[in-house]
């Protein structure tokens, strides 16, 4: 019999479709990026970010490359976080040519709800 960890170390590893930035990065991924870049907040004790994950995923798939989202790990880059005053995770915060274009706080986990999220603030 297969043990939980066995049986995950036989699937095929997914493709993570999100990048994390840190303070570090920050700056030249995200503020000068170029295009519409959507950063979510986020924390791995968070439940709602763990539902959020495989969304988002999808999400950045059908967005790339017109558009790039990013995580933050708010647990590692409390700066960061202080900084976009994200008081609750997950937090997405949408950004063209370094300026904030709109904000989504909370969970809204469908493919749908999160695309719209996403791509709104980028619509003329």
């Amino acid at each position: 019999m297969m043990s939980q960890t066995q049986r995950r170390a036989q699937r095929p590893p997914r493709e993570d479709r999100l990048r994390t930035v840190t303070g570090e990065t920050f700056d030249a991924q995200v503020l000068e990026g170029q295009g519409p870049i959507a950063v979510e907040f986020m924390s791995y004790g968070c439940a709602h970010c763990r539902a959020l994950e495989p969304i988002l995923q999808k999400v950045a798939e059908l967005v790339q490359p017109r558009e790039m989202i990013f995580r933050v790990n708010i647990a590692l880059e409390q700066d960061l976080a202080d900084g976009y005053q994200i008081v609750g995770t997950p937090t997405l915060i949408m950004f063209l040519d370094g300026s904030e274009r709109g904000r989504s706080e909370g969970p809204s986990p469908t493919v749908s709800n999160i695309l719209t999220t996403v791509q709104q603030p980028f619509q003329s």
